[in-house]
């Protein structure tokens, strides 16, 4: 053996405050296919594994950026902040969740609205964040996208809704559930107006979302490998006392059997999305 090759010292002398850790946020694992790349990368495949196109969790500040030209648009109805109307209180009172959740995610509620241009067309895009108490729809997500319509129709312009949610949201009970009600006659007024409406299912989109606004778009379109249903498999399977079918309520399964009107792969989201966009227009 060669006496490059040798160890001189035996065991490793480096002490622990010497030791180098790599930075939190600088490297990704894909949770399908493990591949390891750095966030650089990940962003600049729109946050889309480039081995096996596992479409990654993102919000609307991401969704914002890769829509939008140049990343302009402007933040409409910034100032709707959820409130306790029941003193609802499970584990913790529902208004320190709310506290919370604001803290952790920077977020007012689980739904951003922002409006710019898509290769030059105008659109509005509501889009939900999952990272604030699981997406889930309360009275200001209903709020947000009933004036969302009033603006479309006064501006005359299209509206994009991405949904990502687990569902009504528990904590404002009865008046979650008047959400799905108030978005399903507001889209009937947008309707009306003649003015196109463009819903995108990303995973997961469930609940009281799908049973509403999520699946009334003049066209229905979903990311590769979405989760989308109502009830859970669990509940289903219980229900009808059968097995489901493998990849039952992936958006691939609902594709085949008629839900969808096309699944759109976000790495080709903005150009296609601007010339559905022209072709309304016209």
């Amino acid at each position: 053996m060669s006496s490059w090759f040798k160890r001189i010292k035996q065991g490793i002398s480096t002490t622990t405050s010497e030791k180098k850790e790599a930075p939190d946020g600088l490297w990704h694992k894909c949770p399908n296919c493990k591949k390891t790349t750095t966030v650089k990368d990940l962003r600049e495949h729109f946050y889309v594994c480039d081995k096996c196109n596992y479409h990654n969790r993102i919000n609307s500040a991401e969704y914002f950026e890769i829509i939008f030209d140049n990343n302009q648009f402007e933040e409409l109805f910034p100032n709707i902040y959820p409130t306790d109307f029941l003193g609802f209180k499970d584990l913790k009172p529902y208004g320190d969740r709310l506290k919370d959740a604001q803290k952790k995610s920077g977020l007012k509620d689980a739904m951003t609205v922002g409006t710019g241009k898509v290769l030059g067309n105008d659109l509005v895009v509501a889009c939900m964040d999952f990272n604030f108490i699981g997406g889930s729809m309360g009275s200001v997500v209903g709020e947000k996208i009933a004036r969302s319509i009033d603006y479309c129709i006064l501006h005359k312009m299209p509206l994009m809704i991405i949904s990502k949610s687990g569902g009504a949201r528990m904590m404002e009970s009865a008046f979650s559930l008047m959400q799905m009600a108030k978005t399903s006659a507001k889209l009937t007024q947008l309707a009306d107006a003649r003015l196109p409406y463009i819903s995108l299912m990303t995973d997961p989109t469930t609940g009281g979302v799908t049973a509403s606004y999520a699946m009334l778009g003049d066209l229905n379109i979903a990311e590769p490998g979405a989760l989308i249903g109502f009830a859970g498999p669990r509940i289903i399977k219980e229900t009808i006392k059968k097995d489901l079918p493998a990849g039952f309520q992936s958006a691939e399964f609902l594709l085949d059997h008629g839900f969808l009107d096309f699944i759109m792969d976000r790495k080709e989201l903005k150009t296609r999305l601007a010339s559905l966009l022209t072709i309304f227009k016209n």
